[in-house]
């Protein structure tokens, strides 16, 4: 007897619960297009590439520190020969 009041108690706390949730559709209607709604999608793509067209092409970098920079990169001199001790040994050193 007690199941029976468990049950009839959770039915009667859900129900309100139930009421609330959305009427979800997973598979909503395809709609065709008309001829008409056709014709003004075809416009509306076109008069869209045609605005792509009209946006001039992006300039070079702005760039406030261009000139400052050098184009050459200074090489760098080469690594010291390391002994094996593991200190560096230069020229001076050898002789």
């Amino acid at each position: 007897m007690k199941v029976f009041r468990i049950a009839a108690v959770f039915a009667l706390l859900t129900g309100p619960a139930y009421a609330q949730m959305p009427n979800v559709n997973l598979m909503p209607e395809v709609k065709s297009m008309t001829p008409e709604e056709k014709e003004q999608e075809a416009e509306q793509q076109k008069a869209y590439r045609d605005s792509l067209k009209k946006i001039p092409d992006a300039k070079a970098s702005n760039d406030p520190w261009g000139n400052v920079r050098s184009t050459d990169t200074p090489k760098t001199p080469a690594p010291a020969k390391k002994t094996k001790t593991g200190s560096t040994q230069t020229k001076a050193d050898t002789r």
